[in-house]
């Protein structure tokens, strides 16, 4: 099951399965107040984990870029709110942290996995959905160092 796992992921071309929670500010953030922007979405295993935390600070150092392309970042995982108002501040990220504890995220993506030993935490998976809603790109092979800054050299190059 786990070597076909990433076969499951959502497709490119598929609507966004839409979604209302709160992120680290307490604040509702639902995807389809996005449109007309493009949102990577990406989703990870646990605040405050190594890996985790190399991915977030990537998207927090290029987040001005992303901005400034007029992309919506939002970063996903099963944690608590509480949580990630904990990971946000020691890290200083800007970008919504957004809270899925009880898993339907995550479930709509399909990006449960097991990860880390952590059987049901989220995959470390990212979309990149478009102005109209609609899957444009799918990454499940992901370098957490480096995935953010890759991510802008091809929103810089192609858009």
């Amino acid at each position: 099951m786990l070597e076909n796992y990433y076969s499951m992921v959502l497709s490119i071309g598929t609507p966004a399965p839409d979604f209302t929670a709160k992120d680290q500010n307490n604040k509702t953030i639902t995807l389809s107040k996005f449109r007309g922007k493009r949102v990577i979405l990406y989703f990870y295993p646990k605040d405050d984990t190594p890996g985790c935390t190399k991915e977030a600070c990537g998207f927090r150092d290029a987040y001005a870029g992303f901005k400034k392309k007029g992309v919506i970042v939002l970063g996903v995982s099963t944690d608590s709110v509480e949580s990630h108002a904990t990971f946000a501040k020691k890290y200083k990220l800007s970008f919504p942290l957004v809270a899925d504890a009880d898993k339907k995220i995550a479930k709509a993506y399909d990006v449960i996995g097991f990860i880390g030993g952590l059987l049901g935490t989220a995959s470390r998976v990212t979309y990149v959905i478009d102005k109209e809603g609609v899957i444009e790109e799918v990454f499940t092979s992901v370098n957490p160092a480096e995935h953010a800054s890759d991510l802008l050299a091809v929103f810089s190059r192609a858009h």
